[in-house]
C-alpha cells in the first residue's frame, strides 16, 4: 500500500476537454492515435487508456512491448502500436496482439521470419520512414527492399506507414517541415504504384496537428496535447491542465539569524524565519536544480519559495509570512504555467518535467 502523502492528481475531465479540442481541428474521417507511453506522460497509462477507449479513440501508441502488455492485461481492446519494439520481445508482441513498428531491415526480416514460423496470416504491421529526424525508420533507398518483400505476402498486412516531424512547433523550420511532408507523400505514392493501394498514413504529432493540417492524412498522433500542452503559449490557454502534484507539511522550524537550512548550508538566514519541510525530493522527480528559490510552491493560497538545496526525499520552503500548520496541503504545481516555469528553471521542457515523477508518488484520478 502506498501511504505516501505526496500525490499526483490526474483530472480526467480535462483529458476529455483536450481530446475534444484537438478533434475539432480534424476532418470527421481523420483517426486519432493517442500516445500513452511513459506511463501516460507521467500520469497513469491504464487510467488514461480506459478513459480514451470510452471516447472511441482509434489507436494507442506505446514505446515498448511491456507497456502494451500492461494495457492488454488491464483489459484494453483498442489496437496498440508499439513504436520501438526490440528483437527479444517480438514473440510477446504477437502473444498479446500488439502491432509493431518495423523500422529497420533487421527487425523487419526477424519479424517476417517469426510470423511465418507461427503460421500467422495478415498480422498487422506498421512501417516507419525517416524523413529527417534520423532516429528510427527506413530511408527512401530502402523502398525496393521493402516492396520486394511486401508483394504477394499473406503473412502480414500493412496497417500503416508513418513518419515523424522534426520541428512542427517551430515556424523558423517551416521549409524543413514541408520538405518532410513532401518526402512522405512520395513514399506513399511509391507504395500505391507498386502494391496497388496506399496504406493508412500518419505523420503529425501534437504541434503538427495544429500547424500542418495538410499533413493530417488518415490519422494523427496526439501525445502531450492530451495532457494540456500545445507547445504554444496562446494555444495552451485553450487546453486544461491535467496533472497536479500535491503534498503536505511534515514539520515547521523556527530558524534564527545565521542558522543554515539543508545540505551544504544551502541557505543561511539573514533574519529570523520560519521554514516548512515537505516530503518530496529529487528521488521523486523534483529536480535538484529547482532549489535555491528558483520556483515557488503554494501553501494556503500563498506562494512559498523552495530554499536551500532539494534533498533526495524532501524540500524546505520559506513560510515566514504564511499562516500554516503541520499537515497543511502544499501544491507543487497545478497549472501549465507552473510546469513551464519549472521546465525553464531546470533548462528542460515540459515533457521531461511530467515524465520524471517516480512510482513512489501515488496517482489519484479525479
Amino acid at each position: 500500500m502506498n501511504n505516501n502523502p505526496t500525490v499526483l492528481e490526474i483530472k480526467l475531465s480535462s483529458i476529455e476537454h483536450n481530446l475534444n479540442f484537438f478533434r475539432s481541428k480534424l476532418q470527421n474521417k481523420t483517426k486519432i492515435l493517442a500516445v500513452v507511453k511513459a506511463s501516460g506522460y507521467g500520469s497513469d497509462e491504464v487510467v488514461v487508456a480506459h478513459l480514451l477507449e470510452k471516447q472511441n479513440i482509434d489507436y494507442f501508441a506505446v514505446a515498448y512491448v511491456d507497456e502494451g502488455i500492461a494495457l492488454r492485461k488491464a483489459g484494453i481492446k483498442t489496437p496498440i502500436l508499439v513504436l520501438h519494439p526490440q528483437l527479444e520481445n517480438l514473440s510477446l508482441l504477437i502473444q498479446y496482439k500488439l502491432e509493431p513498428n518495423l523500422y529497420s531491415k533487421k527487425i523487419f526480416l526477424s519479424f517476417l521470419d517469426l510470423i511465418k514460423k507461427s503460421d500467422l496470416e495478415r498480422f498487422p504491421i506498421h512501417l516507419k520512414f525517416n524523413t529527417g529526424l534520423n532516429r528510427l525508420g527506413f530511408k527512401n533507398s530502402d523502398l525496393d527492399f521493402l516492396l520486394s518483400h511486401l508483394k504477394s505476402n499473406d503473412s502480414f498486412t500493412i496497417a500503416s506507414i508513418f513518419s515523424h516531424l522534426v520541428a512542427s512547433e517551430d515556424p523558423n523550420e517551416r521549409d524543413y517541415t514541408l520538405d518532410q511532408i513532401n518526402q512522405f507523400n512520395e513514399i506513399a505514392n511509391s507504395f500505391e504504384l507498386s502494391l496497388g493501394f496506399k496504406p493508412m498514413m500518419h505523420m503529425t504529432n501534437t504541434s503538427g496537428i495544429l500547424n500542418y493540417p495538410e499533413a493530417h492524412f488518415d490519422m494523427v498522433r496526439l501525445g502531450i496535447g492530451l495532457y494540456g500542452f500545445a507547445n504554444d503559449s496562446q494555444l495552451n490557454s485553450q487546453l486544461e491542465n491535467v496533472i497536479s502534484l500535491k503534498s503536505v507539511i511534515s514539520q515547521i522550524h523556527e530558524i534564527d539569524k545565521n542558522e543554515s537550512v539543508g545540505y551544504n548550508r544551502g541557505i543561511i538566514a539573514t533574519h529570523k524565519m520560519k521554514t516548512a519541510t515537505i516530503p518530496v525530493g529529487h528521488a521523486d522527480g523534483l529536480f535538484r536544480s529547482l532549489g535555491q528559490g528558483r520556483i515557488f510552491v503554494t501553501v494556503n493560497n500563498e506562494k512559498a519559495p523552495i530554499i536551500g538545496n532539494v534533498c533526495m526525499d524532501m524540500i524546505m520552503i520559506d513560510v515566514s509570512d504564511i499562516q500554516c500548520d503541520e499537515g497543511d496541503q502544499v501544491i507543487i504545481f497545478d497549472s501549465q504555467q507552473e510546469v513551464l516555469k519549472m521546465a525553464y528553471q531546470a533548462n528542460t521542457i515540459s515533457y521531461e518535467i511530467l515524465t520524471t515523477f517516480s512510482d513512489r508518488i501515488k496517482r489519484i484520478s479525479i
